[in-house]
This record gives C-alpha cells, structure tokens and sequence, in this order.
C-alpha cells in the first residue's frame, strides 16, 4: 500500500532535482550565448504570468510548505530573494534537505489531517490527501511545468526527458 510519506516526499524531492537540472541547462545556455542571466531570470510566457524565478520560488515553498504541513510541523521560511541561477540551485538544494529531514513517521495520519491554507484572503480546506493530491502536485507540477516552458521558448534545449528526469 502506498503511504501518504512515499507520495509525497520521493516525487517532490524528484521534480524539484530535475528542476536543478533544468535550471543548470538554461545557465549553461546563457553562459554559451553571452545572454545576461537575468535575461532568462527574468523571463516569462506572458506579460501576465510569474517569472522564472517565482515559478522556482512557487515550486520550492509548495514542496516544503507540503512536507511541513503534512508533517505537522513548522514550515521553513525563505526569502524570496534569489537573484541568480547560483541562489536558485541554493534554494532547491535547501528545499529538498528540509525534505529529506522528514521522517515517515510524522506523516501518521496526515492522510485525514484538516489542513487549512489562506490564498488571497480566501480559506481552503483539505484533508491531508486532498492537499497533496489537489493541491500541492498540481501546482508544483503547474510551476515546474511553466519553468521548464520559459527556458524552452527563450530557445535552451530541453526535451521531456529533461522534466521527467532520469529513469531510476
């Protein structure tokens, strides 16, 4: 039987490795272009969507605010201030130490645990497995997804396998 821990932790720890790995092509391609990175940093799909850099920022707080709440404790606070491909990597990094740091046991019973999250002054409710299965992958997903699709069209070389990662 899967638990709710080997649905969480392994595949946000995955996504957010191959967002690194996603992240170090999209550098390695500025560095061979002679593109300034905060031309990439900066980047979006449309004028009214988040940059490359909030897309990893948004990835990295659902992931640890995921881990924390199901776990029951605290969540981990950044501040959003990354300003380079270097910060980037950190913050991933960090995010999935945090993660690793979790142990199965503090998930018992998260399943069923009421989690409570307030976007733009609007209360949501969920059961833990809602939460992650409603909420949080869909987003981490949706953000990671939207990253890899900056770099893609600001013309970095990246194919499926770059977001599905490798096979193990």
């Amino acid at each position: 039987m899967l638990s709710i821990f080997d649905a969480t932790i392994p595949p946000l720890k995955r996504t957010l490795g191959n967002l690194a790995a996603i992240l170090k092509k999209g550098e390695a391609y500025a560095d061979a272009k002679k593109v300034d990175h905060h031309v990439l940093l900066n980047s979006r799909l449309y004028i009214d969507m988040y940059s490359l850099t909030r897309q990893v920022q948004i990835a990295t707080d659902m992931s640890k605010g995921a881990g924390a709440r199901l776990a029951a404790i605290d969540i981990p606070r950044y501040e959003d201030n990354e300003t380079s491909f270097a910060e980037l990597q950190a913050r991933i990094t960090k995010t999935i130490t945090f993660l690793d740091a979790i142990k199965p046991e503090q998930f018992e019973g998260a399943e069923t645990r009421e989690i409570t999250i307030t976007i733009r002054k609007s209360e949501l409710k969920f059961s833990g497995q809602d939460y992650l299965l409603k909420w949080v992958m869909p987003n981490v997903y949706f953000h990671v997804t939207t990253a890899y699709n900056i770099l893609r069209h600001n013309g970095v070389e990246l194919g499926k396998q770059d977001f599905l990662g490798p096979n193990n």
